[in-house]
């Protein structure tokens, strides 16, 4: 069976677009017995809850359940050295301005890693920077929806 991690974006679209949390629901509890959080998507998601009610909550209702099963996957030193390679790789290749790489893309590489390492397969909309960083180091992602839900009438968003 084939292991996912869900990105921070489709976290946050979920939670600012009720149109889009309806979907994220459907595909989610779908894909429940495979997916995993990734440590670095918590950080993510814990550093955009700006107010303690709202870390309160999305810790009672996503992050506890992941917990309590063991399915949280944490950067390994390695993962964290070979996401600086990849960074300095894609300095060297391509000219990326380390000084003024954006935050989410470091920790976007380091979410490419340590995805490899555990044997996910990470669900993203932010298909043009995996595809940058699969350029430099491989790893599995996909455009959501691997799954689709049930029923004849479920939601599509096309995607590439």
């Amino acid at each position: 069976m084939t292991k996912y991690a869900i990105d921070t974006n489709l976290y946050v679209d979920a939670l600012r677009n009720p149109e889009r949390a309806v979907v994220f629901q459907s595909h989610y509890r779908k894909l429940a017995p495979a997916l995993y959080m990734s440590a670095v998507v918590v950080e993510e998601l814990l550093a955009g809850a700006v107010t303690a009610a709202r870390a309160r909550t999305l810790t009672r209702e996503v992050l506890e359940s992941f917990e309590r099963t063991g399915r949280v996957v944490t950067p390994s030193y390695g993962a964290w050295k070979r996401s600086g390679n990849v960074l300095a790789s894609l300095a060297r290749r391509e000219g990326l301005d380390l000084r003024r790489v954006p935050k989410s893309f470091v920790n976007d590489v380091l979410l490419a890693v340590s995805c490899r390492e555990a044997g996910l397969t990470l669900i993203t909309e932010n298909l043009d920077d995996f595809a940058r960083i699969r350029r430099e180091f491989r790893f599995e992602f996909v455009a959501p929806w691997p799954i689709p839900p049930e029923g004849p009438s479920a939601p599509s968003r096309g995607r590439r």
